[in-house]
């Protein structure tokens, strides 16, 4: 099985930073590496929207309201998905998730869904 834990909110001042991170790992003890991740956020009675994904090869896409604030990266052979997140702003507060495809050395890509991680940004 392959798991994906966020881990990395919490309560903040609005211009302050956060770094968000989600973990991939399998049971199965193989090698393996994320192919895609995508972090998403929920805000309080909003839908879920997409914030910044990254894809083999480090191509990155933000979303405008994200644009030159936040940063995606990958880190630690590919296993750990990084969101920086700089001068945050109250309609940042929102729960964030990971998706992403993870591929090991035995499997097809799996796409896994990490459990949200709370962000507040106190204006």
């Amino acid at each position: 099985q392959v798991h994906l834990v966020g881990s990395g909110g919490g309560l903040v001042q609005a211009g302050g930073s956060l770094r968000l991170s989600c973990q991939a790992s399998v049971t199965s003890g193989s090698i393996f590496r994320i192919d895609r991740a995508t972090w998403y956020r929920q805000g309080p009675g909003k839908q879920r929207e997409m914030v910044a994904s990254i894809s083999t090869g480090d191509s990155t896409n933000y979303a405008d309201f994200v644009k030159g604030r936040f940063t995606i990266s990958m880190a630690n052979f590919k296993t750990t998905v990084y969101l920086q997140m700089n001068n945050l702003k109250s309609e940042d507060t929102a729960v964030y998730y990971c998706n992403a495809d993870v591929r090991t050395a035995i499997t097809v890509p799996t796409n896994v869904w990490g459990q949200g991680t709370q962000v507040i940004v106190s204006s």
